[in-house]
């Protein structure tokens, strides 16, 4: 790799160059990483619906033409001026949000929104200069939230880049870099089940599985999952989850139907739709005294919740969590440990591999709803 250090580096990238259109594959020019930058060599990707979200542009700023893709794993190519804890070779997941380590949240305990480095998901340029390391002939191409993976080579803000132990299989921990680690943390961080309690996990996609995986691992001895489409219950079961719900098979409202199987309420539940209806469910679906509830999901930006303020006077807890409260640097190589020590389960979540060259086939298969993650290698 040391001959490509301080050049530009040609390499492919799946370009979006408009909303909903298939991604094209191009031969892009890849700057050298500026200061506080690396540059990486992308080895496996992953698909993630926020992906697809922002493709589709739907309610969203249009961004184009832009390289998607935020969940991955590859090895550092170079660094740039002021890096001092990566080398070339080293492992590294690259994380849409960051960890200065500097700012207030970064120096809390509590809290994983790093005021530099926090998702910004209409900003396609890097933060040194305001400018692309992308381009086409000279045409700048756009960053996706300081990641940009659907590329052989991209640089990335070294705050947003954890450093992994290098015998972790890149092709399985790529997906810890967003929705894994969002719905596992979002039990083992936020909700902290208790073992043998009952925990409610409503969304039984991706993150939702990944909230059932974080309960089973707590020690839950009942987990409740709640979710629209049916076709969803058989997998969810093989995750852990003791019972599957679908609201739509009941005249009365869910949380009335959890509280009554559960004489009172969930000890827990998890909110992973960003549907403000699931979410209120979410929360009035847990015991008073004692219940919490987390919302992970992201609603529409007209949407209000509302419910009784007796809902909290009776001592239910509301949380909201980002990125499973998780620090991406400091975190993550944890959280890679506990897979290699067969804590945590991986394989489970990667039902589709495909290359980048075909890449719009992961879009296919996530847009019909057949898979949870799709892993696309990158020198196929």
């Amino acid at each position: 790799m040391s001959a490509t250090v301080g050049q530009v580096i040609r390499c492919r990238a799946a370009v979006a160059w408009e909303a909903g259109k298939p991604l094209v594959i191009e031969e892009v020019e890849v700057a050298p990483p500026e200061r506080l930058e690396v540059r990486v060599k992308i080895l496996f990707t992953a698909l993630c619906h926020t992906d697809v979200y922002f493709w589709e542009a739907k309610g969203q700023t249009p961004v184009f033409p832009r390289i998607f893709g935020h969940e991955a794993a590859g090895i550092v190519e170079s660094v740039g001026e002021g890096v001092t804890d990566l080398v070339p070779g080293d492992h590294v997941l690259p994380v849409f949000t960051g960890e200065c380590k500097e700012c207030a949240h970064c120096k809390s305990e509590e809290s994983n929104m790093c005021d530099l480095l926090r998702i910004n998901t209409d900003r396609g340029v890097m933060l040194h200069d305001g400018k692309t390391r992308f381009s086409i002939n000279g045409k700048p191409i756009y960053h996706f939230v300081g990641t940009s993976t659907f590329s052989e080579y991209t640089v990335v803000h070294v705050g947003c880049l954890a450093k992994i132990n290098p015998k972790a299989p890149l092709d399985k921990v790529c997906i810890f870099s967003c929705g894994i680690s969002t719905g596992f943390g979002a039990t083992v961080n936020v909700a902290k089940p208790k073992k043998g309690s009952t925990v409610a996990v409503f969304g039984l996609g991706a993150v939702g599985l990944a909230a059932v995986e974080g309960a089973r691992y707590s020690g839950a001895s009942r987990i409740i999952g709640v979710d629209l489409n049916p076709n969803r219950f058989e997998l969810a079961k093989k995750f852990g989850v003791t019972e599957c719900l679908n609201p739509n098979d009941y005249t009365k409202p869910i949380q009335e139907v959890i509280a009554e199987m559960t004489d009172g309420g969930a000890d827990r539940s998890i909110e992973c739709t960003g549907n403000v209806k699931a979410m209120i469910s979410a929360f009035e679906c847990v015991h008073d005294g004692w219940g919490v509830a987390v919302l992970v999901g992201v609603p529409s930006k007209d949407d209000a919740f509302q419910t009784h303020p007796m809902n909290l006077l009776n001592e239910r807890t509301l949380k909201g969590t980002f990125f499973g409260n998780y620090k991406p640097r400091t975190d993550l190589p944890v959280v890679v440990e506990m897979y290699l020590n067969k804590e945590i389960e991986l394989e489970k979540f990667i039902t589709h591999h495909t290359t980048l060259s075909e890449i719009n086939k992961a879009f296919d298969y996530m847009l019909r709803g057949e898979s949870l993650r799709c892993i696309i290698r990158m020198d196929a």
